[in-house]
């Protein structure tokens, strides 16, 4: 009887919207059976850009756990905050009502310090391992103690021009987005670009203040668990330094790096990306 429950529950339709506070409801993607992987998007995207992930994740026998974050794609947008913090706890109340345990947390860019803060503040509940792709971290801009990335300024210019001309905001992020301007090609460029102009004006900005302004360098400390940081060699947007700093701060960690790769990893070299995933996660 149980199994043949287990089996009934297994092929109803899992719900695609979850409410964490009153008016603010995520948009998840909930797929397949077996081990769960959750995937937390970067900025501006959404859980839509893990599209050639989510097959062969479910083909191979995982449950797959797409978390849109307030202010993106089709998760609710309100105003208010938008640091790290708020998108921990809208996570960890995900995995809760969704009874999660021992999963394989996967972060891109600002996903990946989104999870580092997850980590570090849950101490690892509902989560057993952590990918961090080409993660916004431990700080995504330049210190006195810490030289490496995007200026302060440089940011301060994307949020201007966020106010400006979001659309060429989002134009000239793209020309950047992988290791060539011709990398991915144009259908794909502009699937990218449609899931980005569909987050908030004010939760790009509000982000964008939060990926300035956020030092993580005392959460990697507290993880223990077996990480695995994914890193293109091409990066200009979270350069290979930061990979470097995040494997010196995490102690249970090691680089898978992508040598034909800008920050677009997932899609510049989808196989190999694919393939270390799932290696990881049977580990």
């Amino acid at each position: 009887m149980e199994k043949l429950m287990n089996k009934t529950m297994s092929g109803m339709a899992r719900s695609e919207y979850i409410k964490v506070e009153p008016n603010v409801n995520l948009h998840i993607t909930d797929a397949g059976d077996g081990r769960p992987i959750v995937l937390i998007h970067g900025w501006p995207l959404s859980d839509e850009m893990y599209e050639y992930q989510y097959n062969e994740l479910i083909n191979k026998n995982f449950r797959v756990i797409g978390i849109t974050l307030r202010g993106f794609g089709k998760s609710d947008k309100p105003y208010g905050a938008y640091g790290y913090d708020v998108h921990a706890l809208d996570i960890k109340k995900v995995l809760t009502l969704l009874d999660i345990k021992d999963a394989i947390l996967v972060g891109f860019s600002m996903g990946g310090s989104i999870a580092i803060r997850f980590v570090s503040i849950y101490n690892g509940a509902h989560i057993a391992k952590m990918v961090l792709c080409g993660a916004a971290a431990p700080i995504w801009t330049q210190r006195k103690d810490f030289p490496y990335n995007l200026s302060l300024q440089a940011v301060d210019d994307l949020i201007e021009l966020n106010y400006q001309d979001r659309p060429k905001l989002l134009a000239d992020f793209a020309k950047i987005f992988s290791a060539t301007e011709t990398s991915l090609n144009e259908g794909i460029g502009s699937w990218l670009n449609g899931i980005c102009l569909s987050a908030s004006s004010y939760a790009t900005a509000q982000c964008l203040i939060a990926l300035r302004d956020t030092d993580l360098r005392t959460d990697l400390e507290k993880i223990t668990i077996p990480t695995v940081i994914f890193h293109g060699k091409k990066d200009k947007i979270c350069s290979f330094d930061l990979a470097e700093q995040m494997k010196a701060g995490i102690s249970n960690s090691h680089i898978v790096a992508f040598e034909n790769s800008g920050h677009s990893m997932f899609l510049e070299e989808t196989h190999k990306f694919n393939a270390e995933l799932i290696k990881f996660a049977w580990k």
